[in-house]
């Protein structure tokens, strides 16, 4: 077992000597020390001391490349712990747990000699289908914020940076390189910002990262009101903005508005333009030296603490791994329990699908991981039981495309029929779902559903086992015995799941996401990932449960949701304090006959409004763990920011006074107790005018918008921010479309890829902005070339 090295306190930030450096450098230094030295290194000046410093993937596992970075390298990375991904975080509820996965995570990072770690990715998952959901912890911004803050802190108290992302709006995956996001200013806020807002101003992190897609009409890193009104002005942030891979459309905006590295090298393709800006007075030079200088600040802060902490031995693996499949199980959400669970350690129990041998333990896309090793279902299962039962193994389906055959449906039939308890582990192959493109549908591939039914009607003790990195329409619930959701485990998940199954630990998660019956009842569903250039947020406010329980929509299982091995009474609520700072104290007892864990939720409602607002919002939660007949009093704080909306007229955060009704329970729709109070807090709120429906009409929408709804930008005639797709909009665009893709494909060696990698890599590709071919073609190719190109191809007729 290797030593661990203590940690030690953080070291100051060197932003004088960072300033002075500056001062002292060429403007062409420092336009080529605001942009990568490659695509995973920041450039150094050695002459001044300042390193060249690694900021790479991702937010649950170090994804370091070995060898050189010039090409992707998803496949070829070195091993490192894969800690059960945001998802699967965010439904533990425990950013305390999240802080020691976060602990590691930076420990590990800072060993391979990494600056910066990827993550944590905070975006509200909008839409279940969309496919980063699996990055992304909750559709609550208090949740998801508490949450980031919490991995924030743990990877930074070893010396690290971490990156938190993606800012902002950034809520499908198809599209996003030049998607325009329109949404309202207030639900901007209240929903999409205030996650970012909680980790940044709880948190500090070191760095943030822009988003590829547009908010209202300007790339997110371009947006001044984004990154300097906001981030730096508002919210304080001192760190590093840095650009997501290929994400900057406009470096002379993207300097004005607050962005400072550009990532990945882009080969000095801007600094003709950014030097004839400044020259010409639409750059002010002060930009690009605020932003050089943040750039040789974090460089500086990562060799400084890296020198303080100099002799640690290493990241303790087994421990690392011990911790993996601790935060598997405290993610693990038993969502139905007729009683079956927990297991007996005894028996023959039938074991079914092909993820219990080949597991589905983490996302695909750029936060893949490679495990230091990896557990399976199949062998923990075998040794929970020992010699005091037996493991009957049914494949079930093939675990690469979730195909089934009728030969193997008889076969786990056959198994579940001979069988004490059948488990049939189930979920989304990781073609499924992926960074690049987002799902069609809620559904799960139809040979696992088939294999439900058919494994149910032979046993009626069947348990579900899904393995999944977002919500999944399941209208067999009724049918089966126990559900367990373990969402993606991790390398650990497989030793979790028995841990959980044999009640060795608790199910400690909790739904951080609903799960709807239906996609189509989805007020969000109407307006998601159906138009290649912009995405119109006409649900406002109400996405998740603000929809779900505003609209009067029962969701198949409410967000909080999760049963227990025991059972909780909560009593003797009390409210103190005045205005809108207020302490609210319940008492909650374990009443079963075994330790157990509860998540106390927190739950505000107003009475009366003169804004539209949700039906209530969640505002604070707490997770205990208590043994049979013990009591705790829980205490949660609220603040002026738990009664407050943002009016929009007045620029500000406003608390209408009125009665609130405060609600504790152990979901959305399973309040315990509730109490009433009155605020005053003496400020004027704006009024303004709820929608008639889930899905505001055009003028409802221009209303809320405050101007009219903007036209969605055609695809022709051509422009930089065109995609590789686009191409084929134009005569003879085919051909040249797929002589790019080849090149970018040879470019980022997917030869070796699995296929899911392969169709996250064909998605970006696809997806990929004209002007990329500039930024990556190592000075071969200038802009004012491609311009002229692209006037030539508009020239052309259009497609039929």
């Amino acid at each position: 077992m290797t030593t661990v090295h203590e940690t030690t306190a953080p070291v100051a930030t060197p932003t004088a000597a960072a300033a002075r450096i500056t001062a002292r450098l060429t403007r062409e230094q420092k336009l080529s020390l605001v942009a990568g030295a490659d695509f995973w290194n920041s450039r150094g000046l050695e002459a001044e001391g300042v390193p060249s410093i690694m900021l790479t993937d991702g937010p649950h596992g170090l994804r370091k490349q070995a060898g050189t970075s010039d090409h992707v390298g998803l496949n070829d990375s070195v091993p490192a712990t894969c800690f059960p991904p945001a998802v699967t975080l965010g439904s533990t509820w425990d950013p305390a747990l999240i802080e020691r996965v976060g602990r590691a995570l930076g420990r590990e990072t800072r060993v391979e000699n990494v600056g910066v770690l990827l993550g944590p990715g905070l975006n509200i998952k909008r839409h279940p289908a969309g496919g980063r959901s699996f990055e992304y912890f909750s559709e609550d911004p208090l949740l998801s914020g508490k949450a980031a803050a919490a991995l924030v802190r743990g990877i930074q108290s070893e010396g690290v940076g971490a990156c938190v992302k993606h800012f902002a709006a950034n809520n499908q995956e198809a599209f996003r390189m030049r998607l325009d996001t329109v949404v309202d200013e207030r639900t901007l806020r209240e929903i999409y910002l205030t996650g970012f807002e909680i980790a940044v101003t709880e948190a500090e992190p070191w760095t943030v990262m822009c988003a590829y897609n547009l908010v209202n009409g300007d790339h997110a890193g371009e947006s001044r009101a984004l990154l300097t009104d906001i981030l730096r002005d508002e919210w304080g942030f001192a760190g590093l903005v840095v650009s997501d891979w290929l994400a900057v459309a406009d470096r002379v905006k993207s300097l004005d508005a607050g962005l400072d590295l550009e990532m990945p090298a882009s080969h000095g393709a801007w600094d003709k333009e950014v030097g004839e800006a400044i020259d010409g007075g639409r750059l002010d030079a002060a930009a690009l030296d605020a932003a050089c200088t943040r750039v040789i600040e974090l460089a500086l802060r990562v060799a400084a603490e890296r020198a303080a902490r100099d002799g640690g031995l290493g990241p303790d693996h087994d421990a690392h791994h011990a911790l993996a499949r601790e935060a598997a199980a405290a993610g693990t959400v038993l969502l139905a329990n007729d009683g079956v669970l927990p297991l007996a350690a005894r028996g023959r129990v039938a074991l079914i699908g092909a993820f219990a041998e080949t597991p589905r333990y983490q996302g695909a896309g750029s936060s893949l991981v490679n495990p230091t090793r990896l557990d399976t279902a199949l062998a923990a299962v075998e040794e929970r039981l020992g010699q005091d039962g037996s493991v009957v193994y049914a494949r079930g389906y093939d675990a690469e495309n979730g195909t089934t055959t009728p030969g193997l449906v008889s076969e786990a039939r056959e198994a579940a029929a001979g069988a004490d308890v059948a488990v049939v582990m189930i979920g989304l192959p990781s073609t499924y779902e992926s960074e690049g493109f987002d799902r069609t549908d809620l559904r799960l591939p139809p040979g696992h559903e088939e294999l439900v039914r058919a494994v149910a009607e032979a046993n009626p003790r069947t348990v579900v086992v899904l393995s999944n990195g977002a919500a999944v329409e399941i209208d067999w619930a009724d049918r089966v015995a126990a559900i367990l959701e373990t969402h993606l485990g991790g390398q650990a998940g497989g030793s979790a799941l028995a841990d959980v199954l044999f009640g060795d630990v608790e199910p400690g998660g909790r739904l951080a996401e609903s799960v709807p019956v239906r996609a189509q009842d989805l007020a969000a569903h109407a307006n998601f990932s159906d138009h290649p250039t912009q995405v119109e947020y006409r649900e406002s406010l109400y996405v998740g449960y603000r929809f779900h329980d505003t609209w009067g929509i029962d969701p198949r299982f409410c967000f909080g949701h999760g049963l227990s091995y025991t059972t909780f009474e909560y009593a003797d609520v009390a409210v103190t304090g005045t205005g809108a700072d207020r302490e609210v104290a319940v008492t909650v007892t374990n009443t079963g006959a075994r330790r157990g864990t509860e998540v106390v939720q927190l739950y505000v409602h107003a009475e009366s409004s003169a804004v539209h607002r949700p039906e209530q919002e969640l505002k604070g939660f707490a997770k205990v763990e208590l043994e049979a007949g013990e009591s705790t009093t829980v205490s949660l704080p609220l603040s002026h920011r738990s009664f407050a909306i943002w009016d929009v007229a007045q620029g500000g955060w406003r608390v209408e006074d009125g009665r609130y009704e405060i609600r504790l329970g152990s979901s959305s729709r399973r309040i315990r107790v509730a109490t009433t109070i009155d605020v005053s807090a003496g400020e004027t709120v704006t009024p303004t005018r709820r929608p008639a429906a889930a899905i505001a009409t055009d003028a409802e929408f221009a209303a809320l918008l405050g101007r009219p709804v903007p036209t969605p930008r055609p695809l022709t005639p051509l422009h930089l921010d065109s995609t590789v797709n686009d191409l084929t909009e134009v005569a003879f665009g085919k051909g040249l479309r797929k002589r790019l893709l080849a090149m970018f494909a040879d470019k980022m060696d997917v030869s070796d890829a699995d296929p899911a990698t392969r169709a996250m890599l064909e998605a970006i590709m696809g997806q990929m902005p004209l002007r990329a071919l500039v930024l990556s073609s190592e000075g071969k190719l200038g802009f004012g070339v491609l311009r002229t190109a692209l006037g030539l191809l508009n020239l052309l007729p259009r497609r039929r």
